[in-house]
């Protein structure tokens, strides 16, 4: 160890502190470790490479990535990023920034996260929200624990079998080990079947319902009432929701719903193969302090200036641990900011224009493929926005083969046995039929 170039610690050094703490070598520290474990020679890594050689490798293995057209959203959206988020996101001030402990030098960073909070309040509808959760499916987890402190002695969680089926997952882990009794409602005709809902309620103790707006078909959910019934049983309503959708489908404050997730990856932020994404969530004020993460508020200073601060804080760190109600943490703050800043350039014409064109091609889309004659229209008659399923009359992987080899990722196959398609503004219409064309030329 002594004298590595990486290590800056002399031999005397080393010699000095372990002499301190009483050992005799740098052995000795991991004594143990069982023999088995331990690296008895170093490691056989190849020859440093210069920076153009470095350079050429990754160049190289980048290559190796496919540059698909992606027709796929299943809860990941392929939305168009502005040039100028990534430029804003990567200066060291804010690709550096730590949780803002001391609100007298991290004003721009509470700012930002004050930004965020308001832009999903407005987004949803509700009367406050966190900054921020990991994702949306660990922020539905989240509300389930949520609706089950709220409604206390009440411990089974209603969850619709059509929201998708990672988020399920992910609820039912949490659910798992926090004494969760949890149902899952199976759908009918592609949506949530609310007589089911009530069959449940009916039975006592269900402290809440988690629903989506949009469902893993791409049908719009219409949840009239809902809320209602549950309030009546003293229950609570959770809608996960696609932030952007938002802008064109009624919100959870005007569906009635207490609690509202999801995750923030389609306003803006890039497939990135699976990561990072954001979460978000959203409340009724009532359930204010029983929300995880952290809350920025606005305040004044000593001259009455407009400043803002951390408000609400329930991590370990800064409560005492069997209050603490999760351990979020600062790494979602970058994607916060990043999800700011492109509704702060959207605004609210971008994004109703943004799911005006996705939903014209993905409708334009759904129509060429009944028109093949290879599939079958299982909802015609519920409404969707830029994601639909279809029964495929071909096999599935061949069909999924032959897109992947003229260069699309589409036709991803539900639990069903359905396949599913997404239409975003980035796909043009000429995308579109070069998408359809292939399929009739397949010999499906």
């Amino acid at each position: 160890m002594a004298g590595s170039p990486y290590l800056p610690h002399t031999a005397e050094d080393i010699s000095a502190m372990l002499s301190r703490i009483g050992v005799h070598d740098v052995d000795s520290l991991y004594c143990d470790i069982p023999g088995r474990f331990r690296l008895k020679e170093a490691p056989d890594l190849p020859e440093a490479l210069s920076e153009q050689e470095v350079r050429e490798f990754f160049t190289a293995l980048d290559a190796k990535n496919p540059r698909l057209k992606v027709f796929v959203g299943a809860g990941a959206y392929d939305h168009y990023t502005p040039a100028v988020i990534p430029y804003i996101t990567s200066r060291s001030e804010f690709l550096t920034a730590y949780t803002p402990y001391q609100c007298e030098i991290s004003q721009g960073t509470l700012r930002y996260i004050f930004e965020f909070q308001s832009m999903i309040c407005a987004l949803t509808g509700m009367d406050c929200a966190n900054a921020s959760m990991y994702d949306g499916a660990t922020a539905a987890a989240e509300a389930a624990m949520m609706m089950v402190s709220a409604t206390k002695k009440k411990d089974t969680v209603l969850v619709s079998g059509t929201l998708l089926p990672n988020v399920i997952k992910v609820i039912s882990t949490y659910a798992t080990y926090h004494g969760i009794n949890l149902i899952v409602i199976l759908p009918k005709d592609g949506v949530t079947p609310a007589d089911a809902v009530r069959e449940c309620l009916a039975e006592g103790n269900v402290a809440g319902l988690i629903v989506p707006s949009i469902n893993r078909y791409g049908i719009i959910e219409d949840l009239s009432g809902l809320a209602d019934e549950l309030h009546a049983a003293g229950a609570l309503l959770t809608e996960y929701c696609d932030p952007s959708a938002l802008a064109v489908v009624k919100t959870p404050a005007e569906w009635g719903a207490d609690i509202a997730v999801g995750d923030g990856q389609p306003l803006g932020i890039p497939l990135c193969y699976g990561g990072p994404y954001v979460g978000f969530m959203a409340v009724r004020k009532d359930y204010l302090r029983k929300m995880p993460g952290r809350i920025v508020g606005e305040t004044v200073d000593k001259q009455g200036r407009r400043s803002y601060v951390l408000t609400l804080q329930a991590r370990e760190q800064h409560i005492r641990r069997e209050k603490a109600t999760s351990n979020i943490c600062s790494n979602q703050s970058l994607m916060a900011l990043w999800t700011t800043v492109y509704v702060s350039l959207m605004g609210p014409q971008g994004l109703r224009e943004v799911n005006r064109i996705s939903s014209d091609g993905s409708h334009y889309l759904k129509a060429r493929l009944l028109e093949t004659g290879l599939f079958e229209d299982i909802f015609p008659d519920k409404p969707f926005l830029k994601e639909f399923v279809l029964k495929p009359l071909c096999d599935p992987e061949k069909l999924q083969k032959a897109l992947l080899e003229a260069g699309f990722f589409a036709a991803l196959e539900t639990e069903e046995g359905y396949v599913s398609f997404c239409v975003t503004e980035k796909r043009t219409r000429e995308d579109v039929d070069a998408l359809v064309e292939t399929i009739k030329n397949s010999g499906l």
